[in-house]
């Protein structure tokens, strides 16, 4: 029985081709992300601790409290310290060779000046030594063509851009320090005038040859005193290493999520494909029945050819899994996402490839295969082969429409109830009521699609549409293996113009000026708005701060732009807001019984109520309608250390925008650190963010709807071995090589587009109900429909199911007619 079973399988190894590919792509995918993840863990392993090569204690500050730079001098003077140093991290601009800010993220770190502490691999020149030095990384210096001796400028929250003469750049590529821009390096005073900071983060530590470690943090934790942690060099490599693995595995769970679903959506193609290729075995089967074979022997050969077939397609797919790695370990770089490591190909990977593939496809042929033993040897006598398949029983469609109806109220209800688990469970419920009730849904909805093909093409268009629904449990399970990943990116896409278009609502409401200047990852310089507030051709110049006191948010407001987001004025005069007189909100006023008029104290200075309102956004770190807004000069007053991230400018009166741009742009100029956007450009900023992520979910998700688009064109290209005799019969009473072809493109696309509009329709309701949910709990977010990416999805279906459908066209018509009527 094992070698018949080989043979077969070796016979009928094209009718496998196809699912083969099914396994193929899921294994490549979690092979691939399994060896690139590993790259990057021994990548981490070997990079942790770059910057601690001659550390052997480190002194780390309690919380978010900073080290005072007087420590460092006396952490030096300890008995058995060879030398000691500060060291903070924090974020800067560099001003480029064009006098504009260079773009990315930029890290400011400060360098020890102790030989003893250098552990950075230097490209060119030296290290700084003194104040007003910098090192830069060597790709930034290339690239805006700064030599050494060179002057550049450096700017930070702690004010303008000051000059800083280059004496060496670095390489700190795949370093925890590399972040996707530049690199400064300057000595510590100098990182702490330039960063605004109070002190350091840590101090690192170097000890005397010969000195006790154990003894040595004795007495560095006596001077550094309890609120300080000593950590050993030991302790230092392993937190390092454990924060950089943390990071790759966070990276591949998120990868492995959507393996899971391609994985899935490869199960249904497999199980699609093994059901209709021991259909097609009836009389073969039979004939083993009839000659004495038993039920079990039938159902282990099937098994053996599922696991042989799962072998050998895994294999492939574990290949396929290192070109893969090789593929994003190029693009990434590419993308300016820093990759540490190379690709690791352990024997784990290749085995749990292996035992995947092999096990997925074992168990999606376990079903078809039992139903294969119940075959009775009489069926040998029939031709079982062309009969069309019984549908679903009574049973499984009437639980189908249940759970269908359940989902579809639970999605429709979970605003109502204020509860995202019941979005994600009426989401799942709803497929999988998708997948119970397919029989019955799907070949009705093929019969509505396939109304047109039977009005323009007559009687071709006609036999498409009865051979599309002729077995209901076949293009069931062809169609939900696309509604899984359609499903998914339709839910993504809605979701993300939703959300956009909540987040350029709220800009409006919020932002009311013509130009916002921001800062980049950090709080404007402390000096930038009163810089701008003193040119002629600004109007107004707003920075938008808040602070939080006795569970109060305190807000910083502008007697021009106040009233931008208010929704209602209870009582008073809202534009009386000013020097001594503030807004209270309604639920602030209701608690405190204060009224128009009431002198309430904000950080021991009294101010008077001028009006009492209503604001629908949303509350920070107190609690909904908890807010006061001062006037821009009473919250500097009082709170003068609290700077903003964002400022709103308008042009004074009669000046135009153009004048007003140039004017900012100056004063821009020595502040690297911040950007300068119109209202679109802002909005543009973002949700620049929910674009890229949709791009890299569309991108993961992607092989999910390849691999069921796979199973589209396998289901076909089966029923059409099926149909050979029948095919045959309507070539020879006349039916057109033509009309032929398109036939089998009318099944294929049938079978997309079912699929592809219930996925379309399972992900926008998802997203629609998200929507609500989130609109409910206090957001502003409605649901939008982008048509047009809607409709490029539905039309990639169709574009493919015709391509898919190229090749089983050409093997029904390849065979001469008398050839294909004497077929068995």
């Amino acid at each position: 029985m094992i070698r018949l079973t080989l043979r077969s399988l070796r016979a009928e190894a094209l009718r496998m081709l196809l699912s083969a590919l099914a396994v193929v792509l899921g294994v490549a995918f979690v092979a691939g992300t399994m060896i690139f993840v590993d790259g990057m863990r021994a990548g981490a392993y070997e990079r942790a601790g770059t910057f601690d090569r001659h550390t052997d204690l480190g002194v780390y500050p309690a919380g978010d409290e900073v080290l005072p730079p007087a420590l460092v001098d006396r952490v030096r003077a300890v008995d058995g310290v060879a030398a000691a140093a500060g060291e903070l991290t924090n974020t800067a601009g560099v001003v480029g060779a064009d006098g504009r800010p260079v773009l990315g993220f930029t890290m400011l770190v400060a360098i020890p000046t102790e030989d003893t502490l250098r552990s950075y691999d230097v490209v060119a020149g030296r290290l700084p030594d003194r104040a007003g030095e910098v090192v830069l990384d060597a790709p930034t210096a290339a690239d805006q063509g700064f030599r050494l001796g060179a002057e550049v400028r450096i700017g930070a929250t702690g004010g303008a851009a000051r000059p800083y003469t280059l004496v060496g750049t670095v390489d700190v590529a795949g370093t925890v320090r590399d972040i996707g821009g530049p690199f400064v390096g300057l000595v510590g005073p100098d990182a702490l005038a330039l960063s605004g900071e109070r002190g350091y983060g840590r101090v690192m530590v170097a000890a005397r040859p010969g000195a006790d470690l154990a003894a040595l943090t004795e007495r560095v934790r006596a001077v550094a005193g309890a609120e300080a942690t000593v950590k050993s060099r030991q302790q230092i490599l392993d937190e390092a290493v454990e924060d950089a693995v943390r990071n790759a595995e966070q990276f591949r769970m998120l990868l492995l999520i959507f393996v899971g679903v391609a994985i899935v959506v490869a199960g249904f193609v497999i199980a699609n494909t093994f059901a209709i290729v021991l259909a097609q075995r009836t009389r073969r089967t039979a004939l083993l029945r009839l000659i004495g074979a038993t039920r079990g022997q039938v159902f282990r050969s099937t098994v053996l050819e599922s696991a042989v077939l799962g072998l050998v397609a895994s294999a492939l797919g574990v290949l396929l899994g290192v070109a893969l790695a090789g593929g994003m370990r190029l693009l990434l770089p590419r993308l300016d996402v820093p990759v540490t490591g190379g690709l690791t190909v352990t024997g784990s990977t290749v085995l749990t490839g292996l035992l995947l593939g092999t096990g997925l496809t074992v168990c999606a042929a376990l079903l078809p295969a039992w139903r294969g033993t119940r075959i009775a040897p009489v069926a040998a006598l029939t031709d079982a082969a062309v009969q069309p398949s019984r549908g679903a029983g009574r049973v499984r469609l009437t639980a189908g429409a249940v759970v269908l109806a359940v989902g579809v109220a639970a999605l429709a209800g979970a605003a109502s109830a204020g509860q995202l688990l019941l979005v994600a469970a009426g989401g799942v419920l709803t497929f999988f009521g998708i997948v119970l009730f397919g029989p019955v849904l799907v070949p009705a909805l093929a019969r509505v699609f396939g109304w047109p093909a039977r009005r323009l093409l007559g009687a071709a268009g006609e036999l498409a549409v009865v051979n599309t629904v002729r077995n209901p449990r076949r293009v069931a399970a062809t169609a939900t293996a696309l509604v899984i990943g359609i499903g998914l990116v339709s839910a993504f896409m809605v979701g993300a113009r939703s959300t956009k278009d909540g987040i350029e609502r709220s800009v409006d409401a919020q932002i009311g000026t013509d130009f916002v200047v921001s800062g980049i990852g950090q709080n404007l310089p402390a000096a930038l708005v009163g810089e701008l507030a003193s040119r002629p051709e600004l109007g107004v110049v707003h920075e938008q701060r808040s602070t939080v006191v006795d569970d109060v948010e305190i807000r910083a407001a502008h007697p021009a732009l106040v009233s931008r987001t208010l929704s209602g004025v209870l009582a008073g005069d809202a534009d009386r807001v000013g020097p001594g007189q503030v807004l209270v909100h309604r639920e602030l006023a209701r608690a405190r019984g204060w009224q128009v008029g009431s002198e309430v104290t904000v950080a021991g200075r009294p101010l008077r109520v001028a009006a009492v309102v209503t604001d629908d956004t949303l509350g920070r770190e107190a609690p909904t309608g908890h807010v006061i807004d001062l006037s821009d000069q009473d919250f500097a007053a009082l709170f003068p250390a609290q700077r903003g991230y964002l400022a709103e400018i308008d042009p004074a009166a009669g000046v135009s925008p153009e004048r007003a741009r140039d004017a900012i742009a100056a004063v821009l100029s020595r502040y690297p650190t911040v950007n300068l956007m119109d209202q679109g450009a802002y909005k543009k900023m973002l949700t620049s963010t929910v674009d890229m992520l949709l791009a890299l979910v569309t991108a993961l998700l992607g092989l999910a709807v390849v691999i069921a688009l796979v199973g589209v064109a396998n289901t076909l290209s089966l029923s059409v071995l099926e149909r050979t005799r029948e095919n045959a019969v309507l070539r020879a009473v006349g039916l057109t090589r033509g009309r032929m072809r398109a036939v089998l493109a009318i099944e294929a696309v049938l079978m997309a587009l079912v699929g592809a509009v219930l996925g379309v329709g399972l992900g926008a309701g998802v997203s629609a109900s998200t929507m609500a949910l989130l609109d409910r709990l206090g957001g502003d977010f409605h649901v939008v429909l982008p048509l047009g990416q809607l409709g490029l999805i539905l039309g990639v279906a169709v574009l493919a199911a015709l391509l898919a459908s190229v090749l089983p066209a050409r093997r029904a018509l390849s065979r001469p007619v008398v050839e294909a009527l004497a077929d068995q």
